[in-house]
C-alpha cells in the first residue's frame, strides 16, 4: 500500500468517511523521502523503542515499524483508528494507545510498552499548535528517552535550534538546550503534505543531556528568570526583568553588573551560563 501517492490516501480516507480537521492541525506526509530520512536518523537496532506523537494515516509510523523492534504511537483522534488499522494492518510491532499526549502518563507507558529496550526515542510530525507545549512537556518530565526527533514548523525549528546568546534565540531556545543538545536536521517544503499547509516544515533533533547544561539551585526559578528577560523583546531585560518578577531596578542593575552586562543588555545577548547566574543572584 503506498501512503504516498496522493489517490491512495484520498481513497482509504475516504472510504473511512474521513474529514480533515483544522482544530487537529492535520497535515499528513506524501512525501516519499521524508519519513524515511526521519526513521534513517534514529539509527535504531533490535533494541530500540520508538514512541510516535499523532501517527495520523501511519505514514511516519509505517517507517518506524521497519526500524524498530517496537512503536507506540499516541492518537486523539479516534476516527483514524479503523484507518490505521488499515495502513498498518500488517506491523505486529506496533501498538496504538489513544489519548492525549499532554495529559498521558508517558513514565508508565514507556515502563509498559517498552520493557527490554535499551534505547528508546520519541519520532513525531507534530501538528504546529502544540509543538512547544509537547516538547517542553517531553523534556521537563525527564523521561528515559534518549532523543527527539520531530518535524516542526520551520520558523519554530529556527527558534529551537537557535544558539543561544543570537538574535534567534528565546526563551524556548534556552529552555529546550537546557535540558537537550538541539540540531537542524532538514528542511521539509509545504507541497509535501496532504493538505499542504500554508508554511514549510523543518526536521530537528533534540539529543537529551545526561545533566542540565547549566547547574542551578532552583529550575522553576531559572525558568521563571529566562521567561521574564524575554517577555518584551524589545525592551531591556533590565526592565524586563524588574517588571516580570516584580523586583526593583536597582537590584535587577546589581545583579547585571556582577555578571558583567550593563543596563542595555537585551535577554536575546545572554548566555545559558548568565541566565544561571542571574538566577542565583535574583
Amino acid at each position: 500500500m503506498n501512503l504516498y501517492d496522493y489517490n491512495t490516501v484520498n481513497r482509504i480516507l475516504t472510504s473511512h468517511g474521513f474529514t480533515f480537521s483544522k482544530a487537529l492541525g492535520q497535515n499528513f506526509i506524501i512525501d516519499p523521502d521524508v519519513c524515511p530520512s526521519m526513521a534513517e536518523e534514529l539509527c535504531a537496532d533490535d533494541k530500540t523503542g520508538a514512541l510516535e506523537v499523532g501517527p495520523g494515516i501511519g505514514v511516519l509510523t509505517k517507517e518506524l515499524c521497519k526500524v524498530c523492534k517496537k512503536v507506540v504511537s499516541i492518537e486523539l483522534d479516534k476516527r483514524l483508528f479503523p484507518v490505521l488499522k488499515e495502513t498498518l494492518g500488517e506491523f505486529d510491532n506496533l501498538e496504538i494507545v489513544e489519548g492525549d499526549v499532554l495529559k498521558l502518563n508517558l513514565r508508565e507507558i514507556i515502563k509498559e510498552k517498552f520493557i527490554g529496550m535499551h534505547s528508546i526515542k520519541v519520532c513525531a510530525n507534530l501538528p504546529y499548535y502544540i509543538t512547544s507545549p509537547v516538547i517542553m512537556s517531553l523534556l521537563e518530565q525527564k523521561l528515559p528517552i534518549d532523543e527527539i526527533i520531530v518535524m516542526v514548523q520551520k520558523e519554530a525549528a529556527e527558534r529551537l535550534t537557535a544558539e543561544i546568546g543570537s538574535r534567534e534565540s528565546g526563551a524556548v531556545t534556552v529552555a529546550v538546550n537546557y535540558y537537550a543538545e538541539a540540531e537542524m536536521l532538514f528542511e521539509v517544503q509545504k507541497d509535501c503534505f496532504y493538505p499542504a499547509p500554508k508554511v514549510d516544515s523543518a526536521v530537528i533533533r533534540l539529543k537529551i543531556r545526561k545533566t542540565p547544561a547549566v547547574e542551578v539551585q532552583n529550575e522553576e526559578h531559572f525558568f521563571k528568570i529566562v521567561k521574564a528577560a524575554f517577555s518584551q523583546r524589545r525592551k531591556t531585560a533590565l526592565n524586563c526583568l524588574s517588571n516580570g518578577l516584580g523586583v526593583s531596578k536597582n537590584k535587577v542593575s546589581e545583579a547585571l553588573g556582577i555578571i558583567g552586562k550593563d543596563e542595555k543588555s537585551r535577554a536575546e545577548n545572554f548566555t545559558m551560563q548568565e541566565f544561571a547566574q542571574l538566577s542565583e543572584i535574583l
